[in-house]
């Protein structure tokens, strides 16, 4: 990476953490995103497994720029760090707390699930997948989750063994009935690499998701914002034929993710919307192995202003 140093304010960093006690809120990985539903600028982020030892939520002010991390929230159970987590999306519970979604891994132990906690980061309840799906499970599974009344919502990355080819499930869990669903999602094709999901986010009636390609620099090709019509989403058993929903691309990631002259990243991984339509996404730095380190942070703009998603309703 080449640097200039000059009179105009810095573009970069985009987001960084404040200081406690004399020292930065040390933070990595930011691999899922939401916001806030009752305050304006208010976001909340966790870290993957990068930090296994430390799973985290982080409070993400927006309204500064940089973005600032003001407070990190540790995930505990039972006292103490919670482990065998690998922690690829947030979102709120509606009471407080929040429902993080696990990417498992069974050759690690590492269960794929869903964890409830309150607004301490304490687990107060865990839900592992069923055996319909555990039946036909690869590595990479839950990226994303979002909460629609009592239905989550969550992205699976890849397919899986009885996924056709360039589909990925979009999987619904009921939290009063404990009932799971699916509905099949529509990739784009890969020309080099593989093409699969990385969040997934609400906002009315419709689910917006992030759809990437493994590839960095030149050879990106596939970093978009999709929406798929929350009443064409009608999720069907799982172990049968799932419907496969229709997908509109809404916004390329790539102009942001070019705009500071280096190298187009790998992961966009975090996208939240505001109650008031402002929408920001994350990038995850893999908590600088084997990557270049940088992490954008960005609200989505349109002809050099914010993109105001209130004005992209359905």
């Amino acid at each position: 990476m080449l640097y200039q140093i000059g009179n105009e304010d810095p573009s970069y960093p985009q987001i960084e953490s404040v200081m406690v006690d004399g020292k930065p809120i040390g933070w990595g990985a930011l691999s899922g995103l939401v916001a806030d539903p009752n305050k304006e600028n208010t976001l909340y982020a966790v870290n993957d497994s990068f930090y296994k030892a430390q799973p985290s939520i982080f409070v993400v002010e927006a309204s500064y720029t940089p973005a600032k991390i003001t407070k990190r929230i540790p995930v505990m159970k039972d006292g103490k760090p919670a482990k065998k987590l690998d922690l690829e999306g947030i979102t709120t519970d509606g009471k407080g707390g929040f429902w993080l979604a696990s990417e498992g891994r069974t050759d690690k132990e590492i269960p794929h699930a869903l964890y409830r906690t309150d607004a301490n980061g304490n687990i107060v309840e865990t839900v592992e997948f069923p055996v319909e799906l555990l039946a036909v499970e690869k590595r990479y599974g839950s990226e994303g989750i979002t909460r629609v009344d009592d239905n989550l919502w969550i992205a699976i990355q890849r397919s899986w063994k009885d996924d056709p080819e360039n589909t990925v499930k979009l999987v619904q869990y009921n939290t009063k009935s404990g009932e799971w669903k699916a509905v099949r999602y529509p990739t784009e094709p890969a020309s080099k690499g593989w093409v699969g999901l990385s969040e997934i986010t609400v906002y009315e009636g419709a689910l917006y998701i992030i759809e990437r390609d493994n590839q960095i620099g030149d050879a990106a090709k596939v970093k978009q914002l999709t929406r798929v019509l929350l009443a064409d989403a009608k999720p069907a058993a799982l172990g049968g034929e799932l419907p496969l929903v229709s997908k509109e691309v809404v916004y390329d990631f790539i102009p942001d993710l070019k705009a500071q002259g280096g190298f187009v990243t790998d992961k966009i991984e975090g996208f939240a919307i505001t109650k008031d339509g402002k929408a920001f996404a994350v990038t995850d730095n893999d908590g600088v192995d084997d990557s270049s380190g940088e992490t954008f942070f960005f609200p989505l703009s349109k002809d050099g202003k914010a993109l105001d998603f209130a004005t992209l309703r359905p």
